[in-house]
């Protein structure tokens, strides 16, 4: 049997140099905490010994004869008083000390640019925060945002990075109309181009507005620290999850949280749905989720419906049953997974009844990825054969305790031709590229708690599963490995991760005829029970 070659993350030596980097960092940290008093008072010095040679060059030539004098007697005074020396020397350092102290004056408030932004975001809201009945009212024309924002901070730039607000009561923030126009007000005034996040307090009527750090795009394919049954989605907040993954980033590692979809008997949200824009990285989240899966041992039947050949690597691998491009391949490879479906649900009932454990084979995952199924589906009714989605009604209806998995990747403008075994089943979905807040809330079934962006990077989206929160989310970087134009380290990567090539028969049909008398076995097994 060929070795197999240890992850990169255990491979290479990056890990130990930069283990020693952050060492050498927080010894300097530390050492300049200790040196600081020391700091301080070498910087007085020179600020001290710079005013004296200033002073001395200032001096008329005449005069310096008499300085020298002057200096030297009360060197000698010094010298013979009791205790002078050490005094001299305490009141040098004091000194020092008090010339070079860290004079940088603290900011007690905002610059008169800021004090202006923060006025006419303050005269945005007073038409949408203010009623004529309020006697007294928080937002009036001309009116003191002191008390309606409480917090704010501001960058570089002199744009809003957090603000905190406060608006009146009787404010209809139980409505998601009334939020969505306060929202885009500020998303506008605040600066376009960035992702804010709004979180609001309904009972304390407080709306906290805060900008947010761009996800990592720098993450590549690599073997993610994870248990049989769960795949990495991607990435996300840090408030978003409750777990860290260590990855590798270039060279440097990082601890990230992650979007972790549980699949499996026992998991609420069996089948994928992801949705996008050409080029907005669908087909990269189906590559990687395949990866993951074949690493933890599943087979994996792949149907191109674009027919772009993304999907060649995977072609012949150890663990890829099929990789098919056309409406004929696609309808026979669908059809035998709906009859290995059944299979596997028929043998799992028989071994139950008889009280024996379910059979090896129907215990090992199968995950099925279609990459656009509208396209084949059109051809397959335009040449008056069956539609090839039909055949995916068992596998999303009974696939969860048969350990069958569904992903499904299309496109904005052909999601009307997914049929609604598709919409029902999938209940983990993800959606990637530019899209409108309505589209996101279309497939998701709520909007994002953030502002989308108009441009993105590939693979940045959103997810969400089931009925949980919606996260940010950007897909590892995870391209096919023969396209020349992609980055090489993130081509190498997935090829490091590829399976070896399996010479022989196609995949498909060594399977089918490898696990096809294990249906008509379990008769005897039952007919041995008592």
């Amino acid at each position: 049997m060929a070795r197999r070659p240890l992850p990169r993350i255990l491979s290479s030596g990056t890990t130990s140099l930069a283990r020693g980097r952050d060492l050498a960092r927080t010894a300097a940290d530390s050492a300049t905490d200790v040196l600081h008093p020391l700091l301080v008072i070498g910087r007085g010095l020179r600020i001290l010994a710079a005013a004296g040679r200033r002073r001395w060059s200032q001096t008329p030539k005449d005069k310096r004869g008499p300085a020298l004098f002057l200096g030297a007697a009360c060197v000698l005074v010094v010298a013979l008083v009791p205790y002078g020396p050490l005094l001299a020397l305490i009141t040098l350092m004091a000194a020092a000390a008090w010339h070079g102290r860290d004079r940088t004056p603290a900011k007690t408030g905002p610059s008169d640019a800021e004090t202006e932004r923060l006025g006419s975001l303050y005269e945005a809201l007073v038409p949408y925060f203010s009623i004529p009945e309020d006697p007294s009212p928080l937002f009036a024309h001309g009116g003191d945002w002191d008390k309606a924002f409480s917090g704010y901070e501001f960058d570089e730039a002199g744009r809003v990075t957090r603000l905190h607000i406060r608006y009146p009561a009787y404010f209809t923030d139980g409505e998601a109309a009334s939020r969505a126009r306060i929202e885009a007000l500020l998303h506008a005034k605040s600066g376009r181009g960035r992702e804010y996040l709004f979180d609001w307090d309904e009972e304390g009527n407080q709306l906290d507005l805060r900008v947010l750090a761009a996800l990592p795009t720098g993450i590549a394919a690599q073997p993610f620290v994870t248990s049989p049954g769960e795949t990495v989605l991607g990435f996300t907040d840090a408030g978003g999850v409750q777990r860290t993954l260590p990855v590798l980033e270039g060279d440097e590692p990082r601890d990230v949280p992650p979007v972790i979809w549980r699949t499996g008997p026992r998991s609420t949200e069996p089948h994928l749905l992801a949705v996008g824009q050409p080029g907005s990285g669908t087909s990269t989240l189906l590559r990687s989720v395949a990866l993951q899966a074949l690493r933890h041992g599943g087979d994996v039947l792949i149907v191109d419906g674009g027919g772009s050949g993304e999907y060649s690597c995977l072609s012949g691998r150890a663990g890829v049953l099929a990789v098919e491009c056309g409406p004929t391949g696609a309808q026979a490879t669908l059809e035998w997974a709906a009859q290995e479906t059944e299979r596997r649900l028929i043998a799992t009932h028989r071994a139950r009844e008889v009280g024996r454990p379910a059979p090896e084979d129907t215990r090992r995952p199968l995950w099925i990825l279609l990459d656009q199924p509208s396209v084949l589906a059109h051809l397959a009714v335009a040449e008056g054969g069956p539609d090839p989605l039909a055949q995916l009604q068992v596998p999303l209806r009974h696939g969860r305790p048969a350990h069958v998995t569904v992903v499904v990747a299309e496109q904005f403008g052909h999601l009307e031709l997914l049929n609604d075994a598709v919409w029902q089943h999938t209940r983990a979905r993800v959606v990637l590229g530019p899209a409108a807040v309505q589209q996101v809330a279309d497939v998701l079934g709520l909007p994002p708690h953030t502002t989308p962006t108009a441009q993105v990077p590939p693979g940045r989206g959103y997810a969400r599963l089931g009925t949980g929160p919606v996260h940010r989310l950007q897909v590892p970087a995870t391209p096919d490995p023969y396209d020349e134009g992609t980055h090489p380290a993130y081509r190498q990567a997935v090829l490091e991760l590829l399976p070896e090539r399996q010479p022989g028969p196609n995949r498909l049909l060594s399977a089918k005829s490898l696990r096809a008398p294990a249906l008509d076995a379990q008769p005897e097994v039952a007919a041995e029970a008592p």
